[in-house]
């Protein structure tokens, strides 16, 4: 990835310049930056994908499945006691098979039925009987046709035809009052046959042979089943016995063997390798497939959200290259941490992505990044919730507790809010879940603070990295810009003092209005510093670094004047691009004058050539561009304003707000403020603290008496050149 990058760093570093030199910066996307967008997106969306489906650190999991054979013995690295889940299905399943079936009260209804029934059937067999034309064939026939009686023999049903009058009316009588015994007690429907066996030794021992055999066979004959399986109860007693098993619990010592070599792998020995987080399951081309499209949404949510809220990020310079170069770090830095489990995982420094993105691209990037993380995090985490909802919300709370991150506390202030954040998640699914591992939720609460500080730490030292890196500029690296020991402050403090002197001032009334109108306070005071830096290449052609009334210009016509004026922008330029200062610096460089025009010199030209239409007026106009920021406005006003106060020297405030009023109507009508983003409020507010400032600077001395025959001393001001 490093010639792609390198090569995309040039190419946003070209249209940084491009811009400072005053070409087009409006951010409709073009070709190319559609092209980076999709080749960014997809170098984000892959490596996503397969962090999400493959740890990239080696975790000492094996890779078995049931009924397979491990090739080396498996001990517990720990001692460990859980909960079995499978023991206690098979324990319940045992308990569900010791439930006996619960079958309904015998019917009295179907008794008296079947009762009814026999003394029909008796009554029918009687006239067959009784019948004198039928034959005994027919008699039989007819026997046979009686539903019960249709398993008989030949041989029983010419018993019962043959038996004589008393004894067939002793064999009814009987018959009746057996069936009406039997039929009392429960019969199952698998006891029938039991039931029958029984009937034979129930029949009265007055009855001859004979007669004992047709009745046991007239009264099996009408045997049935009374009492039914209650499939419903008997289910709900098998829930009940199921659900009356509590927890099975196995417990492990450390060094003890789980699976040995060369044995198959059970499903309880899954399980004990899945407690351990020993097993490491067989990807399957689907989870790829569906990685690999969960990243490329998770990529177009992100690019979706930022192109409507925070566009720059999207198209502008090298800010999508920052954006997916800190956001593949931190998702191949969770590739790491999250799927080792434990502890570790709560320790991934999530958090510190949303500062990043916020310190240096705004809080809408630091969001969305966050959330992106959050998501991915979650899948890495066997697609936990909990991971998912732990490593967003620290996030989303670093990215609201920071902004421009103008103190290096405000990024552990951000800390401490993800670590409150990190204990209240957890302590949201810890109660949710009703965990019992007091241990457990302690060293992951632990955790969870420390993360807080991990974050901030290791934002605070990428700034460092990021910012020089990819001409970011950050708090840290401004604050080192505007330390007085840095070489071009050095210069100019030795070679134009009175120069040094004049962006002291301006950076202290533009800082003023800065935070009255909610600019870069910071950047201002910065950028001030050095907008004049181009004077340095020839110090004494400018009013307030010339002594004893030494003029150069005296001895100049206007036109070569304006080009030594004009000059110390593109002069200016050159060092910072020599000192490498960031870019946003560099823009105060020729926006603090933008295209406005040396007026004392073209008027001089005018007058030297009689006439306006022969003098050049692009010559005596300065090479840079409009504000293109607050910020870089705010200087050129406190630039122009501190030179017009210093120059005119006003006797009283009101003079002071004259000249302050009159030099920012001039740049508004001159239209230099046209593309700086300032309301009208906020030109209000500007010449308040403008005039506010100056009045206290510039304000009239009091002369004191001296003695007689001594010169009078008054702390009057100064006499001092203007500058031009």
């Amino acid at each position: 990835m490093g010639a792609p990058f390198c090569w995309y760093l040039m190419r946003s570093r070209e249209l940084t310049n491009e811009n400072e030199h005053g070409r087009d910066r409006a951010l409709s996307p073009r070709w190319w930056a559609w092209l980076r967008l999709i080749l960014l997106g997809v170098v984000l969306a892959a490596v996503t994908a397969l962090v999400m489906v493959r740890p990239l650190f080696p975790t000492g999991q094996v890779l078995l499945e049931e009924g397979e054979v491990t090739l080396e013995t498996i001990r517990a690295p720990y001692t460990l006691v859980y909960d079995s889940r499978i023991r206690q299905q098979e324990e319940r399943e045992r308990a569900a098979a010791g439930v006996s079936p619960i079958y309904s009260s015998p019917f009295g209804d179907l008794a008296r039925q079947q009762l009814e029934r026999s003394r029909d059937v008796l009554d029918y067999l009687g006239s067959v009987r009784a019948d004198p034309l039928g034959s005994p064939a027919q008699k039989r026939g007819w026997v046979l046709a009686v539903e019960e009686f249709a398993h008989l023999t030949p041989e029983t049903i010419d018993g019962l035809l043959t038996l004589s009058t008393d004894s067939w009316d002793r064999v009814q009588l009987e018959t009746v009052a057996v069936i009406g015994q039997i039929m009392r007690q429960e019969i199952r429907e698998g006891q029938v046959s039991e039931a029958r066996r029984r009937a034979p030794r129930m029949i009265d021992l007055d009855l001859s042979e004979e007669e004992a055999a047709v009745a046991s066979v007239m009264v099996q004959s009408f045997i049935v089943p009374n009492s039914f399986l209650d499939a419903e109860a008997t289910a709900d007693a098998q829930a009940e016995a199921r659900e009356a098993v509590g927890p099975v619990t196995r417990r492990f010592e450390q060094g003890q063997v789980i699976v040995r070599e060369g044995d198959p792998v059970s499903a309880l020995d899954i399980e004990v390798l899945d407690e351990f987080g020993l097993r490491r399951p067989r990807a399957a081309w689907t989870e790829f497939v569906g990685a690999a499209l969960l990243a490329v949404f998770g990529v177009t949510l992100l690019y979706v959200y930022l192109a409507r809220f925070q566009p720059q990020v999207v198209w502008e310079g090298h800010h999508p290259v920052l954006l997916v170069l800190l956001t593949i770090v931190f998702v191949l830095g969770s590739g790491l941490m999250v799927p080792a489990g434990g502890v570790l995982r709560y320790l991934a420094p999530a958090p510190a992505l949303a500062m990043l993105l916020t310190a240096t691209l705004g809080r809408h990037a630091g969001a969305a990044g966050a959330v992106f993380l959050g998501g991915v995090t979650g899948v890495m985490a066997n697609n936990s919730l909990e991971m998912a909802i732990y490593a967003a919300v620290g996030g989303l709370i670093a990215a609201l507790a920071l902004d421009r991150v103008e103190r290096i506390g405000e990024l552990f202030r951000a800390g401490a809010l993800v670590a409150v954040a990190h204990l209240t998640v957890l302590a949201v699914f810890y109660l949710v879940e009703d965990v019992n591992q007091t241990s457990e939720l302690v060293l992951s609460s632990l955790a969870g603070v420390a993360n807080g500080g991990l974050s901030s730490s290791l934002a605070l030292g990428m700034l460092f990295l990021v910012g020089p890196l990819f001409d970011i500029v950050t708090t840290m690296r401004l604050i080192e810009l505007s330390r007085p020991e840095h070489p071009l402050l050095q210069r100019m403090l030795r070679e134009a003092p009175a120069t040094y002197h004049h962006s002291l001032m301006v950076a202290n009334l533009a800082e003023q209005a800065a935070e009255g109108i909610g600019a870069n306070a910071l950047l201002v005071r910065v950028g001030a510093y050095y907008h004049d830096i181009g004077k340095l290449a020839r110090p004494y052609f400018f009013a307030e670094n010339q002594a004893d009334g030494l003029n150069p210009h005296d001895r100049l016509d206007p036109e070569t004047s304006a080009e030594v004026i004009v000059g110390h922008v593109s002069d200016g330029l050159k060092l910072a691009r020599r000192h490498r200062l960031p870019a946003r610096i560099r823009a105060f460089i020729p926006e603090h004058h933008g295209g406005s025009r040396v007026s004392f010199l073209y008027q001089k030209a005018v007058e030297l050539a009689g006439d306006d239409t022969l003098v050049e007026e692009e010559r005596f106009r300065y090479p840079g561009r409009r504000p293109q920021s607050k910020e870089t406005a705010l200087v050129m006003l406190a630039d122009g304003c501190e030179a017009a106060v210093r120059a005119a020297r006003p006797g009283s405030g009101k003079e002071v707000t004259e000249i302050v009023n009159c030099i920012i109507d001039q740049r508004i009508e001159d239209g230099q403020l046209d593309e700086s983003g300032l309301t009208l409020h906020d030109v209000e507010v500007i010449r308040r603290e403008y005039a506010s400032a100056l009045k206290g600077t510039f304000h009239p001395r009091i002369k004191y008496p001296s003695a007689k025959g001594e010169r009078d001393i008054g702390e009057t001001e100064p006499v001092l050149n203007v500058t031009v």
